[in-house]
């Protein structure tokens, strides 16, 4: 049913009508050819999802929404992904597969050492299709929301939103996750992963970011890609 699930702004509930246009219109007309009368999965802002019935007339295209199929489960824990912006096209392998991974949020930013200062114009808005894309992949009854870039001295101020921030760092102490997560975790429910560039972190963040509350933590003997991190901890985290 993935194929046929489609992601509306605002919440809405059974009886509504709302208005599917861009890629999803043309999507839904031009290559899985539906029209009036076919059914489709409409997911609304707050995860509710809805079996949905079609009106095509030419390009507009509409559904009604006729029943409550799910809603979002709310007693999950939190887990939004801060990356430091990548170089090249790395950051949309980072939002997909977070995405996949079930991150709340992506937060991309820039830190002393990163190679992309200034990601340009409507890279945000690309980011947010890949997300988008990767959500309805995957069956994901939400879309993660992904930000413009900050600095890393914003990202910091923002770390006493969380219940946890872990902060991977290759000079962190030497201790196995497997021993450190349990305890980390007990009552965590807004955690954030913060991964810095392709450089690595700096003493002077790492001092910032522990200073605010932050828990540096480390992945083990090999040093992983700044694209590979997010993936590993999520991967972790989903397994806890």
């Amino acid at each position: 049913m993935s194929a046929r699930r489609f992601f509306v702004e605002g919440a809405h509930a059974r009886g509504s009508r709302v208005i599917i246009t861009g890629g999803d219109a043309r999507k839904i007309v031009s290559v899985l050819r539906l029209g009036d009368g076919d059914r489709i999965e409409v997911v609304d802002s707050t995860g509710a999802a809805f079996d949905a019935r079609l009106q095509v007339d030419g390009g507009l295209v509409e559904a009604t929404l006729v029943d409550v199929l799910e809603r979002a489960p709310d007693d999950r824990r939190s887990i939004d992904v801060a990356q430091a912006v990548p170089k090249g096209t790395k950051m949309d392998f980072v939002v997909e597969k977070a995405t996949e991974l079930g991150a709340a949020a992506i937060l991309p930013f820039y830190s002393e050492r990163s190679v992309v200062r200034d990601a340009g114009a409507g890279k945000a808005e690309r980011w947010r299709r890949v997300a988008k894309a990767a959500a309805q992949q995957s069956g994901r009854r939400n879309v993660p929301a992904v930000e413009s870039p900050i600095e890393f001295a914003s990202l910091v101020s923002r770390f006493s939103r969380y219940d946890l921030v872990l902060f991977p760092w290759e000079l962190a102490d030497r201790v196995p996750l497997r021993e450190t997560l349990p305890a980390l975790l007990a009552g965590a429910r807004r955690v954030l992963v913060v991964v810095g560039p392709e450089g690595g972190f700096s003493h002077t963040e790492a001092d910032a970011a522990t200073a605010a509350g932050g828990r540096t933590v480390w992945l083990g003997h090999r040093i992983l890609r700044t694209e590979t991190a997010a993936m590993v901890l999520l991967a972790i985290l989903e397994y806890v």
